[in-house]
């Protein structure tokens, strides 16, 4: 990933390269070179957002136990495009700009809680927060997510209650 000569789908709207866990790539020496002598940033219409809202729900789940494997099995994600990882907590009130600040550290975005619409129940009292970021997806990091997410959550004095993915329409 990110050693191919063509626009790779772990890119972002600035031109970086991130993994399957969000992080930063560096480029190596020959994809520097080939970017500045040809260009290597993808055409705006075709960068997806945390904020797109032509996007469909192509997997999402409220059942902290179902494996996230079998999830993404019965969906119709297309794991070579990029996707938006949507995570719906619910946290008190005095939580929610550390949770967020936390989140962040990991090019997690807080987003408009209605882009969920009401697909999740938020127990009486908490607040409903969705952190979202663009990357790939696979059943193991999106795992690794959804445990930090119920990690982070708790740590707040919340709960993780749901998560689902996005992709544009084919």
């Amino acid at each position: 990933m990110g050693t191919s000569d063509h626009d790779d789908p772990g890119s972002r709207h600035d031109g970086r390269q991130f993994d399957l866990n969000g992080r930063p790539m560096v480029p190596r020496r020959w994809e520097t070179l080939r970017r500045a002598m040809i260009g290597g940033r993808a055409a705006p219409r075709d960068v997806l957002t945390v904020t797109d809202r032509d996007v469909v729900v192509v997997g999402e789940s409220d059942d902290e136990a179902a494996s996230s494997s079998s999830i993404l099995d019965a969906s119709t994600l297309r794991p070579a495009d990029q996707a938006v990882v949507r995570h719906v907590l619910a946290l008190p009130d005095d939580g929610v700009e550390a949770a967020v600040g936390l989140a962040a550290l990991d090019e997690y975005e807080a987003i408009p809680v209605d882009v969920v619409a009401d697909r999740f129940a938020i127990p009486e009292g908490l607040a409903p927060v969705v952190l979202a970021r663009v990357q790939l997806v696979d059943a193991l990091h999106l795992s690794q997510e959804r445990s930090r997410m119920a990690s982070l959550a708790s740590r707040h004095s919340g709960v993780a209650v749901g998560w689902q993915i996005v992709q544009r329409p084919r």
